[in-house]
């Protein structure tokens, strides 16, 4: 009885079931008039065609212009609308305002590092592409003096981000996705407390949607009731127009400008396999200490001062250089970012960048993978010039809509040569990359529409650190425990299987 009262009064239900009621509403008006006038049936017919042809000439993804121009055309009445209301344009004009006074704070305070530059001319072309694609796309240039450290799991993440917390002097800032109630939360939350007491300030980002089935309403107010400043990420509200869709999808913590955390690792119970939802959950996270921590303290201050009414001083949470003299190199470090008000796909066109410089191989990790055609002809091009391409996968899925549409790219990408695993034991929720023993990303990317073109992500691009052994290592082990889906496999699926995800992958950018 308490869990169904608590589902009946979640904030995405009750937002749910007025948004809907809001769209039948509308529905019920335009198919009225459709069944009892003729010319108004007629006019609809006339602005599906002119929708249809607006969103083939936008300057959009082929992949989602395709799909939305299927469903205006199939659904004449309705389609339309549909696309005026939810796919006109994803973002709404509020945070693309936002996002451009955010751009140009990065191009005020971050600045490159030209003897690193000067150093990748000269020595590595390959990267130097990689790492200049990042800076002018994203503004945030590479490091080194910074020590890197991956974690095989949400268990290992933990344990050394409660270490770290509480080594805490001067500022904490946290930005999750998903924040639940449980063990991981419970003890996080009482170390921020502690520190608030001993004069640390602490700050909280999260996103309303991804929170508003895990905590209680008015969370933020009791945690600034503790002295935890925080801030909710663009709240969920009963309105048609779906931003919604454009959530804070980064992972970031960073303790005294010295020490920050990113990677797939929410603050869930899940997360550190304190509770099974989908069998064994594998995940992966990363920890930067050093100069690069810099790109991740402003990232976070960047989200947060343009919703406070008294700004910041980016300079007054950075560390002097001299306090990263003795930090040997290890290799180049670049965090970066990713938001859905441009028109640059920082998060994937890093991916492909990744996939398109590989000579040996490329293993790759994804909770999901819908992808569009750019994404998949990389992934082909690779296996047919003779890279290893390899993709790992969940074998037990959390969301079985999207696991037949990651299952339906398995045929095409098999048949080319690419080499699809499903990790049996469970579901796996770490998003890597790792390539010819040299490179690297631990980010927040999904391999989807959602987290290329539709979230606000971050991630770290990694060269020759010592942390890439360690990600590939864990790969392989991960094989291990994994099966691998044949092509022939592929095709023995029953027709209406194959049909069903043929049909579904032609609508994934809507999903």
């Amino acid at each position: 009885m308490k869990q169904i009262f608590r589902l009946l009064t979640n904030k995405i239900v009750i937002v749910g079931v007025l948004i809907i009621l809001q769209l039948g509403l509308v529905m019920l008006g335009v198919y009225t008039l459709s069944v009892f006038s003729l010319d108004a049936y007629s006019i609809f017919h006339v602005f599906s065609i002119l929708a249809a042809l607006y969103v083939i000439n936008r300057n959009d993804n082929p992949s989602y212009k395709l799909s939305w121009s299927i469903l205006i055309l199939i659904a004449p009445v309705f389609g339309w609308l549909f696309y005026l209301m939810f796919g006109a344009k994803k973002v709404p004009k509020k945070l693309r305002e936002r996002d451009e006074v955010l751009h140009q704070d990065v191009v005020a305070h971050i600045e490159g590092n030209e003897e690193l530059y000067h150093y990748l001319v000269q020595n590595d072309g390959s990267a130097y592409k990689q790492i200049n694609y990042i800076w002018n796309a994203s503004q945030f240039p590479p490091y080194g003096k910074t020590r890197t450290k991956f974690f095989a799991t949400g268990e290992e993440n933990f344990a050394e981000l409660m270490l770290q917390l509480k080594r805490a002097e001067k500022f904490i800032f946290m930005e999750y996705f998903i924040i639940d109630e449980g063990y991981m939360w419970d003890s996080i939350l009482e170390v921020l407390v502690q520190k608030v007491n001993e004069g640390v300030d602490v700050r909280l980002i999260y996103d309303d949607f991804g929170c508003a089935s895990k905590l209680p309403s008015k969370t933020n107010l009791k945690l600034e009731a503790l002295g935890i400043k925080t801030y909710v990420f663009n709240p969920i509200r009963p309105r048609l127009a779906i931003q919604m869709n454009n959530r804070d999808h980064r992972k970031i913590t960073v303790i005294d400008g010295k020490v920050a955390f990113s990677g797939g690792i929410n603050i869930a119970d899940e997360y550190i396999n304190r509770k099974v939802r989908f069998g064994h959950w594998k995940d992966g996270g990363a920890m930067l200490e050093g100069e690069a921590v810099w790109s991740f303290t402003f990232m976070f201050l960047q989200f947060w001062n343009y919703n406070s009414d008294e700004k910041d001083n980016y300079h007054d949470f950075k560390q002097p250089d001299e306090a990263f003299e003795m930090y040997p190199n290890d290799g180049l470090v670049q965090p970066f970012s990713d938001t859905p008000t441009d028109d640059e796909n920082v998060g994937e066109y890093t991916h492909i960048n990744m996939i398109n410089n590989a000579t040996d191989y490329v293993y790759i990790t994804t909770p999901y993978l819908v992808i569009d055609s750019e994404m998949r002809t990389a992934l082909i091009l690779a296996a047919k010039n003779g890279v290893d391409v390899r993709i790992l996968v969940p074998h037990i899925p959390d969301k079985k809509v999207v696991f037949q549409l990651t299952r339906s790219n398995y045929e095409i990408l098999t048949r080319n040569g690419v080499r699809i695993y499903e990790y049996t034991p469970g579901f796996v929720h770490a998003k890597t990359f790792v390539s010819d023993d040299k490179y690297a990303i631990v980010g927040t990317s999904n391999m989807d529409f959602r987290s290329y073109y539709l979230h606000y992500e971050c991630g770290i691009w990694f060269y020759k650190s010592s942390c890439i052994e360690d990600i590939k290592r864990d790969y392989l082990e991960m094989l291990d425990v994994s099966q691998e889906i044949t092509y022939e496999y592929c095709r023995s699926e029953k027709l209406v299987v194959r049909m069903i995800r043929a049909i579904l992958n032609v609508f994934s950018p809507l999903m």
